[in-house]
């Protein structure tokens, strides 16, 4: 079975950082375009970050760009996004996902 899992959340204060992990299973990342999403209490889904199948062409939400970077290490078919300068609104459950598939998610919380 095709399987990812969410790690690395946590509270952090604004203008802190954090390094979310999302390991797959039952499939190789390097072979499909591989997204983080986030949805915020009270809020929808919204689309976070891509990194396309050949690891080349990376993609940002504006509410992200330049604070936030997706990478992937395909030795351990991991994918990673790395939290810079997180505001508040930063606030959600962060979830990595490849078509339909999504994990079980990582909350991070940025409050003082």
């Amino acid at each position: 079975d095709m399987q990812l899992v969410e790690s690395g959340g946590g509270l952090v204060q604004p203008g802190g950082s954090l390094r979310l992990s999302c390991v797959a299973s039952g499939f190789n990342i390097s072979t499909t375009p591989m997204n983080w999403v986030r949805q915020a209490p009270g809020k929808e889904l919204e689309w976070v970050s891509q990194m396309n199948k050949a690891g080349i062409s990376t993609y940002y939400a504006d509410s992200v760009k330049g604070r936030f970077t997706i990478s992937r290490d395909n030795a351990k078919n991991t994918l990673y996004l790395q939290l810079n300068s997180l505001k508040p609104e930063d606030t959600a459950m962060y979830y990595c996902q490849m078509g339909t598939l999504k994990g079980q998610g990582t909350q991070v919380t940025v409050s003082s």
